[in-house]
């Protein structure tokens, strides 16, 4: 097992964060997603394409890697479809397919891989039926789906009269209800990554492959999916406690720092303790998810159930700290708050995982 970074490890890390630093701080969160911004983040670094097979088009890195661009996403508060494009290409690595997975590596592909409302690896309720030109016709509806208005791609599992199996969507034809698909932008909590409803009505499909046996996102995509979406949590939780940090030291009560009093030194010593169990459970997930698949599904259960608790509470704490100013929409406080709240239930909320886990351990 290995949980210290290597130095090409390091060198990436050091690659994003100064990329993101100056192309999308945290502060241009709040401005949506940049497609700009998302295609120099695929052509001058490629991290797109980072676990895509090199037969493909990509880098062929692993998840240690992956995680290690995941968190800088998630301490940037990076907007738009870069963690959906992940989960998508984690299935397509499951069931290859050649161009999709090009496309995707290049960053020409933006993609969103259809999940059950209650993330827990269910077939979506879509089905998929010859069509008369060739290809599929696809039905159902998708109550959430992250990303939805700014993915090229719906990759969603579907039944046919054959079983299960993976149908990609082309969301792009025409205006957002051409082409057999309605998509209706939603609501959300977190204002930097949206999710839409979507309607497939005869929606004209490609059949990928047969899904492995099971329950329709299986074979390790959805504990993979859970160490990806951990990652990003890392950051998200070392984000707010780096502000929360620099913030301690300038602002001045009574006449003295903040940080100087005992309440706060001790909620940043508890939160920096979360950050740095954190830390060591993503990087054991990575790890199971290169090397160790037997321990996989444990260790992605522990992701979930550890990590996105963890870092909704430092999220959370880190906003009362700020005072009154952490409450005002101009501050940056709630964004932090609301991303870690909204990445906590993406794939279920932890008591899912911690039922998943204890099953695992056999408590």
């Amino acid at each position: 097992m290995k949980l210290v970074l290597g130095e090409e490890q390091r060198q990436l890390r050091q690659a994003v964060r100064s990329f993101l630093a100056a192309a999308s701080p945290p502060p241009k969160a709040r401005d949506g997603y940049d497609p700009a911004v998302y295609a120099r983040l695929n052509g001058e670094l490629g991290l797109s394409g980072l676990i895509v097979p090199e037969e493909y088009g990509g880098a062929g890195a692993g998840f240690a890697e992956l995680a290690v661009a995941l968190e800088e996403t998630g301490a940037a508060l990076l907007p738009g479809p870069f963690l959906a494009t992940v989960f998508a290409t984690i299935a397509l690595t499951r069931v290859p397919d050649k161009d999709l997975l090009a496309g995707i590596a290049e960053g020409r592909l933006t993609a969103t891989l259809a999940r059950s409302p209650g993330g827990a690896g269910h077939l979506a309720d879509v089905t998929a039926a010859p069509a008369p030109g060739g290809g599929v016709a696809v039905h159902g509806e998708l109550t959430q789906v992250l990303s939805g208005m700014e993915a090229d791609v719906l990759v969603v599992p579907a039944l046919t009269g054959d079983g299960a199996v993976l149908v990609a969507v082309d969301l792009t034809a025409g205006d957002l209800t051409a082409g057999g698909v309605t998509r209706t932008p939603l609501e959300t909590l977190d204002v930097t990554r949206g999710q839409a409803h979507v309607e497939l009505d005869g929606a004209p499909g490609r059949v990928l492959g047969t899904l492995p046996a099971g329950d329709g996102v299986s074979d390790g995509v959805g504990d993979r999916m859970a160490v990806a979406l951990a990652a990003e949590q890392l950051g998200v939780l070392r984000g707010s406690l780096e502000a929360i940090v620099a913030y301690a030291k300038i602002r001045v009560a009574f006449g003295r720092p903040i940080g100087s009093y005992q309440g706060v030194k001790h909620k940043l010593a508890d939160m920096h303790g979360k950050l740095e169990q954190a830390e060591s459970i993503v990087r054991y997930a990575a790890w199971a998810a290169d090397a160790a698949p037997g321990e996989l599904p444990a260790a992605a259960a522990l992701a979930q159930a550890y990590v996105g608790r963890a870092c909704f509470e430092v999220a959370r704490d880190h906003l009362l700290l700020h005072g009154g100013v952490g409450f005002t929409w101009e501050h940056d406080a709630h964004l932090f708050y609301k991303r870690a709240k909204a990445d906590e239930v993406l794939l279920g909320p932890p008591r899912v995982h911690r039922a998943r886990l204890a099953g695992l351990l056999e408590l």
